[in-house]
């Protein structure tokens, strides 16, 4: 489990940043050694999130502990849909008051600093985290999954949503069209927009998937602007 959730980082972000590089050119000048930093740590929680995939995987299969299911008969056709909204949302949950706590100082020092070294962050830094924060977001599918049903399938639609926007948020620009980041949709969706501002902020912008949260707590603070290379230069060069 460990080297497929290292394969699916590798493929994901490395093909992310291949499409940035197309079409945003020159938006990672000078980050390669914040790039390899980037991709080192996340290998490292790779192996961190593959061990409890790997429990859950052998629980099972060879046990049948947990509420995965693969007989869409099991349970109602409505059930997919949600089952997949209750994920996210648990999820989003636990990560915005995890995220929140790590912003405390010492928990940042400890770890959370980790990932807000990369400044911009970058394709390569959806999963740059250290090995304690690792910990803490390796844990919660893998949870879920004894507590309530799921087909196999919408479990790897899941899997596949978590992946992408961890990504497609620390890309530097916004993959979604303007029309859904700025229109009603947008005003409860996360994106590279709204996590851009919590990269350059630090005490906002906490969620992952929605804005209920942050909403709901006085934590958003509406979207960034995103940085570019140009600046970067520019900024190097005033001191």
């Amino acid at each position: 489990m460990t080297l497929i959730v290292g394969v699916r980082y590798l493929l994901t972000s490395g093909a992310f940043a291949c499409l940035t590089r197309r079409v945003r050119p020159g938006l990672y000048a000078g980050l390669n050694p914040q790039m390899r930093r980037e991709i080192g740590w996340s290998l490292a929680s790779a192996a961190i999130y593959g061990a409890p995939a790997g429990v859950v995987a052998w629980g099972w299969r060879e046990h049948g502990w947990t509420q995965v299911y693969t007989d869409v008969a099991a349970y109602p056709l409505w059930w997919l849909p949600v089952s997949v909204l209750l994920y996210l949302l648990a999820h989003d949950a636990w990560f915005y008051w995890t995220h929140r706590w790590m912003h405390a100082p010492r928990p940042f020092r400890l770890a959370h600093a980790v990932h807000h070294a990369s400044r911009p962050p970058t394709a390569w830094a959806a999963m740059s985290f250290h090995p304690w924060e690792a910990i803490t977001g390796a844990v919660v599918i893998p949870t879920l999954v004894f507590l309530i049903p799921i087909h196999v399938a919408a479990l790897g639609l899941v899997l596949a949503v978590m992946t992408f926007m961890g990504v497609t948020n620390h890309m530097g620009w916004e993959v979604f069209p303007r029309a859904l980041v700025h229109g009603p949709a947008g005003r409860w969706l996360i994106t590279a927009s709204h996590h851009q501002r919590h990269h350059a902020e630090y005490r906002c912008n906490y969620g992952l998937y929605f804005r209920f949260w942050d909403r709901l707590c006085g934590t958003d603070r509406g979207l960034g602007a995103f940085e570019h290379a140009a600046d970067r230069r520019g900024g190097a060069g005033g001191g």
